[in-house]
């Protein structure tokens, strides 16, 4: 997915002169082709990431379009304050690329994990906060996401996942992947593919649930959440992010103030960190954030 994100923003490059790319001295292999096709709109500002986010503003302030790639730790979590004032306060129009959404960088321990950055960002005013579920996902919210002026994070893991979502994409609207009854499944980021997983096996035991996915966490798509509600789904929510704060938490939100019932379970990381080191798939698992794991908790 890195890399579709990388060939999508080449493209887009190509069609828009403002747009520029940032990094803190990583990734390298995946945006050499940016740097060699556009090196006056390459900054490697080394290991400077707070820096890295006020220098954006700055060019933004002077009509460029940058974009900011680094882990999700890196990039949220160490330039927190710079994110808050250079970029949502002042409302400049600066893109936020996290890579390596959850638990993608396993094996470096939680140092390098991403699981609080959803709640971080959704607390900032005028950040719009976006995480594909797939390629295609990816492609379509970075052709979005250059069009408009908003300050936006985009969250996106480090492996590709295919195609799973056909639908036409639009900022701030829901996708249904699956239309099904009484049960709805809505899953942002890498947690896509595990809530499809769990569609399929539903649908062994006659099970026909609505799969959707919610690839823009804010502004999110309230209307969709309402008709859930109102119609009588029971309503379960997959993100691979802590359950406080996140898309769980948002959707619960809703609920909350609709004035209505819901049965709702959220599916995510509960209040802790992983003291266990290994591969992301490892590491979900003692999370039962796999499909075993899902089945269980659901069940």
């Amino acid at each position: 997915m890195r890399m579709v994100f990388a060939d999508t923003l080449l493209e887009l490059a190509k069609q828009d002169e403002r747009i520029c790319l940032i990094t803190p001295d990583m990734g390298y292999g995946i945006l050499d082709k940016f740097q060699k096709t556009f090196p006056k709109r390459y900054f490697n500002l080394g290991i400077t990431e707070q820096n890295c986010m006020s220098v954006a503003s700055g060019m933004a302030l002077n009509g460029l379009k940058p974009y900011v790639y680094s882990i999700i730790p890196f990039v949220v979590h160490r330039c927190l304050e710079q994110i808050r004032v250079d970029v949502s306060y002042m409302n400049t129009d600066v893109k936020i690329i996290g890579v390596g959404s959850g638990f993608e960088y396993g094996a470096a321990g939680a140092t390098h994990h991403g699981t609080e950055d959803i709640s971080m960002m959704r607390a900032l005013p005028n950040m719009t906060i976006c995480a594909p579920g797939d390629n295609y996902e990816m492609v379509e919210i970075a052709k979005l996401t250059a069009k408009t002026k908003d300050p936006t994070y985009i969250r996106i893991g480090r492996h590709n996942h295919g195609i799973l979502n056909h639908n036409k994409i639009e900022l701030s609207k829901a996708s249904i992947i699956e239309q099904g009854k009484e049960i709805a499944l809505i899953a942002t980021g890498n947690m896509l593919p595990v809530a499809y997983d769990f569609a399929q096996e539903l649908k062994k035991e006659n099970i026909n649930p609505t799969l959707i996915s919610m690839h823009t966490i804010k502004p999110i798509d309230k209307e969709c959440i309402l008709k859930l509600i109102n119609d009588g789904y029971k309503i379960y929510t997959f993100e691979e992010h802590t359950i406080i704060g996140g898309l769980g938490s948002a959707v619960a939100e809703i609920i909350a103030e609709s004035g209505q019932k819901a049965t709702f379970k959220r599916i995510g990381i509960n209040d802790k960190y992983s003291h266990v080191v290994g591969s992301a798939q490892y590491i979900r698992e003692q999370f039962k954030l796999d499909i075993k794991g899902v089945i269980e908790q659901c069940c």
